[in-house]
């Protein structure tokens, strides 16, 4: 792995009031990096399906605790991971299908699948009974004015 040049870590109760700030917050880290308007628009949306996530089915009857954790590497590597302590998946797999949910007829069960087309890599790791963590990886363009 290359070298970080700059990393930030969030705590935030798992509202869904607390998803944009989520978004606002990842998107201010990487400005330094120059990111194109389709760039951020990406990351922003990966964030927030992440934290709805969490939001939505690793605290379902209560409020937790969500960790965003953002890293900036050297030639612009962006890493997002948000973590949680809830319920967990039991089958990751089954999980990451599109269209698979356990969040009932109003859940369309598309976040993984709209995570994984608008990063360059994810990764999900869970324990049932002691969260998930999913983290995204992005490479941004390089552009002349960008620097972290």
């Amino acid at each position: 792995m290359k070298q970080i040049i700059n990393q930030m870590t969030l705590r935030f109760d798992s509202r869904s009031v607390n998803e944009g700030f989520a978004r606002v917050s990842a998107a201010a880290f990487i400005a330094p990096l120059d990111p194109t308007i389709d760039e951020l628009n990406d990351l922003k949306t990966a964030v927030s399906e992440a934290v709805t996530n969490c939001i939505v089915h690793a605290y379902p009857d209560k409020v937790g605790e969500i960790v965003m954790t953002a890293r900036i590497y050297e030639q612009g590597l962006v890493e997002i991971s948000v973590r949680d302590k809830g319920k967990g998946i039991e089958d990751v797999d089954q999980a990451r299908q599109p269209m698979f949910t356990t969040g009932g007829r109003e859940r369309s069960g598309m976040g993984f699948t709209i995570m994984e087309s608008f990063m360059d890599s994810l990764t999900v790791r869970s324990s049932p009974g002691r969260g998930v963590t999913v983290r995204m990886r992005k490479r941004l363009s390089p552009r002349a004015g960008g620097q972290a």
